[in-house]
């Protein structure tokens, strides 16, 4: 339950008067004062806003997205749906773009509780977990755990490491690669690669891997696959997104190699880009608008029912992949 302006007063020890003058910066008012004040805002997680208190206790119909770079197809694609659907039900989104940066997503954290959003859809995980459990509106993280009381949304990353890494296999590969941005425990790729392994080794061969990290610019990232292409020349690469299969697939072309018969390239996400631009590629699909329609139905349960929900936080919705074939494998 949200602190009010009693609440603030009542464990400051000062009026509620007091309190508004405080944070409005109005009249004069003793430091002492001032810093009991801002202490007990702080211990309440009491962010105000002038346009939520406006409202005079009525919902804000605004709900918080919180996601790192999402200029990326997948993201702008899962961000998309979820405001078109947010939109459908009444409520309005605050988009917010983390870029991976701690600073920035806990700035934008406290932006969005000081304007008293109804719930908030994260998807940018670079905070501790008491960042987000601190949060009295209700969260839902997408693909990853962020604190006991919040549950996740995600598509089968294991289920489709497993299916990129039997599809390059068929083809009697003996040299697969993975190639990821992180090999992070906390990162839904993480499983991916878990399950690349996994198969790898029941096949009786060795898995490599090789972290091409997602901040490197365009020329670094192609530098360091030509430089894997060149050096190792695996027969098989299984990439953690569809972006990396496309500079695999470009810089294979360069070198000289065919795909498949030299290469076999196997992506992940499947977006409707991909699917329309670049539909030889191989890779796996997640259900981009059955994830953001399970995200906002488990929001606005949370919404609705919050009390009750919270008691079964600890929940997780995982929703199947498949298969979308193309002419890299």
């Amino acid at each position: 339950m949200r602190a009010k302006l009693q609440d603030v007063a009542a464990l400051a020890g000062v009026s509620v008067t007091t309190v508004s003058r405080v944070i409005n910066q109005k009249g004069y008012l003793s430091q002492k004062t001032i810093e009991k004040v801002h202490k007990a805002m702080k211990e309440l997680n009491y962010y105000p806003n002038s346009l939520a208190r406006s409202l005079q206790g009525k919902s804000t119909k605004l709900v918080g997205l919180i996601f790192p770079n999402i200029d990326t197809i997948f993201y702008a694609e899962l961000v998309n749906n979820l405001e078109q659907i947010l939109f459908a039900k009444g409520y309005k989104t605050i988009i917010c773009n983390s870029e991976r940066d701690e600073a920035k997503e806990a700035d934008y954290l406290n932006m969005l509780q000081s304007n008293q959003v109804e719930g908030i859809i994260a998807g940018a995980h670079n905070l501790n977990y008491t960042d987000y459990e601190r949060v009295t509106a209700p969260v839902i993280s997408f693909d990853r755990f962020i604190g006991e009381n919040i549950p996740i949304v995600s598509s089968d990353n294991y289920q489709g490491g497993r299916l990129a890494t039997e599809t390059l296999l068929k083809s009697h590969s003996t040299k697969p690669w993975m190639i990821t941005g992180t090999n992070d425990p906390n990162s839904p790729t993480y499983l991916r690669y878990q399950a690349f392994m996994d198969v790898t080794k029941e096949r009786g061969l060795e898995g490599h891997l090789t972290k091409i990290p997602k901040e490197f610019s365009q020329i670094r990232k192609q530098l360091k696959i030509k430089a894997l292409l060149t050096e190792e020349r695996p027969d098989a690469i299984f990439c953690s997104d569809d972006l990396t299969a496309l500079l695999v697939m470009n810089t294979a072309r360069e070198l000289g190699l065919s795909i498949p018969d030299d290469l076999r390239i196997v992506g992940y996400d499947g977006t409707n880009f991909i699917q329309t631009y670049v539909p030889q590629l191989t890779t796996i699909a997640q259900p981009i608008r059955d994830l953001a329609e399970l995200l906002v139905d488990v929001l606005l349960q949370q919404i609705d029912h919050s009390l009750e929900v919270k008691k079964h936080a600890d929940n997780r919705y995982i929703l199947p992949i498949k298969l979308i074939p193309g002419q890299t494998v």
